[in-house]
């Protein structure tokens, strides 16, 4: 009875870790500048031969980069690491490259500095333009007639003029 308890036990902690490995298996590791100043350098590294690394299949890029991120350095571990440029504007920005395994490898970064305000989508509204007033040369404006008033028809209107 023991034994069966024990072997139900380790076959679910078994099947537990099986169906959590894959959530981490699809993630890269690799490493990137995640704050820069405006204008300044950005250095991203990743190790092909190590843990989740993955073998770049094209540069680097990112909306908050001057140019792409090319990978012009090599080393132990499959290294592939290269420099580039930060946008002038300040903000939150994303970053990727492609893998040769079809992964993609995504990592956030922050241009340092106070974002510009965001622009309104709306058009301007235009401001009705003011009427002249008048001078002591111009004609005073021609007076509306008068309504005409209505007439009432008979007595239910007016009521018969007795004073019940």
């Amino acid at each position: 009875m023991i034994r069966k308890a024990l072997a139900g036990l380790l076959a679910a902690g078994a099947a537990t870790l099986t169906l959590g490995a894959p959530a981490f298996a699809d993630e890269v590791t690799w490493g990137m500048s995640t704050e820069v100043a405006p204008g300044g350098q950005i250095y991203a590294q990743v190790l092909s031969g190590v843990g989740n690394g993955c073998t770049p299949a094209g540069p680097v890029t990112s909306k908050g980069f001057a140019a792409p991120l090319n990978w012009t350095e090599g080393g132990n571990w499959g290294k592939h690491a290269g420099y580039t440029t930060a946008i002038g504007t300040p903000g939150k920005y994303t970053a990727s490259f492609p893998c040769t395994d079809g992964r993609e490898a995504t990592q956030a970064f922050t241009i340092l500095g106070t974002p510009p305000p965001k622009t309104s989508t709306k058009p301007p509204t235009t401001t009705a333009k003011p009427k002249p007033k008048p001078t002591a040369t111009s004609k005073p404006a021609k007076a509306a007639k008068p309504q005409v008033a209505v007439k009432p028809a008979g007595a239910p209107q007016t009521g018969d003029g007795s004073l019940s």
